[in-house]
């Protein structure tokens, strides 16, 4: 099942819980929600929700020498924090993303209106927490990496089964990664195999990432993620996440590459005005060989085709063979749409657009004076 909440959709992932400041990730919100209003881009903020005293055993929550519990216990965050800063992503009209790694997280999520629930990696065949986040009835998105296609068609038939949309998230895990580690066909892959759900794609160069973006997007990828900090109070940022100025340049590019697509690969696209014009200067108009009473029926005996095409006047694309003219026509005039028992009036859209298509048959005074001249 899809959904418009994942159509070209950047998610912004506070990279390590912003350090479980506050002030903080409040401001990395609010520096990139003006980076994503500016670009008009469709936008979410991804939070880690975690419970300590669900997450991690009672005996090891002080341990300091397992660098994981040591990294959660020094990064924490109230959950009256968490409600401050999803309020300000939604008030920033700013789209709501988090990962819970535990079953309360998961309570909390639904509490504090998270709009997309991110099912974390580690967790891609944790069918308790699975089950868990299906209850809460949010779209979900999962990413790829270190999953056997056995488990990931598992997952996407669980949540198919339940009628929750799915975005799947191709995604090499280690970080930073080079141009040469994305495996970008994968892209392709995901979406023959699972034609029904959205495709992302989440990144985490530290070199640029313009290529790889637009690659992508042509392959069909509507969802991206990347790792985002700010610089503030002299703290040193990791090489893989993305500055507001990097943020904005990716922006960019990706709707470049939307502008460049075009249409939805679904369906024929709509012809611009200008190639139409360009046509159809090239399209020859009906003339009457002879003088035509009313009435008369048309033949291609008594009709040929020349340029150029007048305005109102039918074509070679609607000439047929039978139609009857309403009044007289000369020697050489234009068989006009107007004049002609036609089928093609009954379709008042096409009938406008021939009624209005060609050149004007009275010159204008600027081309009459280049007449006058000649």
């Amino acid at each position: 099942m899809k959904t418009s909440i994942f159509d070209n959709l950047f998610v912004l992932n506070m990279a390590g819980n912003h350090r479980g400041d506050l002030s903080r990730g409040i401001k990395i919100i609010t520096d990139l929600a003006k980076v994503a209003h500016y670009n008009n881009a469709h936008s979410a903020l991804k939070f880690c929700f975690r419970d300590i005293n669900s997450l991690i055993h009672k005996d090891f929550r002080h341990r300091t020498d397992i660098s994981l519990i040591k990294r959660f216990r020094d990064t924490p965050l109230s959950w009256d924090d968490y409600q401050t800063m999803v309020t300000v992503t939604h008030n920033l009209n700013m789209t709501s993303v988090a990962m819970p790694f535990d079953d309360f997280s998961v309570e909390k999520c639904a509490e504090l209106g998270i709009q997309i629930i991110e099912i974390p990696t580690s967790n891609i065949i944790d069918w308790s927490l699975i089950k868990k986040i299906a209850t809460i009835k949010k779209p979900i998105l999962i990413t790829t990496q270190n999953c056997s296609l056995l488990d990931l068609d598992d997952v996407v038939s669980f949540f198919c089964d339940r009628d929750i949309p799915l975005c799947i998230n191709h995604c090499i895990g280690f970080r930073p990664s080079d141009d040469c580690d994305f495996e970008l066909n994968q892209i392709d892959f995901l979406k023959t195999r699972y034609p029904k759900n959205v495709i992302g794609f989440g990144m985490h160069q530290h070199k640029n990432w313009h290529d790889s973006v637009l690659i992508a997007y042509g392959k069909g990828a509507r969802v991206f993620e990347r790792l985002v900090d700010i610089k503030v109070d002299g703290i040193p940022t990791s090489r893989h996440c993305s500055l507001p100025e990097e943020v904005d340049a990716w922006f960019k590019i990706i709707i470049g590459a939307e502008k460049m697509c075009g249409s939805a690969g679904d369906t024929q696209h709509m012809v611009f005005k200008k190639n139409q014009d360009h046509i159809d200067d090239f399209v020859r108009g009906v003339y009457a060989k002879h003088d035509l009473p009313a009435g008369h029926i048309l033949t291609d005996e008594c009709v040929y085709l020349a340029l150029p095409l007048q305005k109102g006047q039918i074509s070679c694309r609607e000439m047929m063979n039978g139609e009857t003219i309403l009044q007289a026509v000369q020697k050489d005039g234009v068989i006009a749409f107007c004049n002609v028992n036609t089928p093609y009036k009954a379709d008042s859209t096409l009938a406008k657009m021939i009624e209005q298509r060609g050149i004007d048959q009275k010159p204008t005074v600027a081309t009459r004076g280049i007449l006058r001249l000649i």
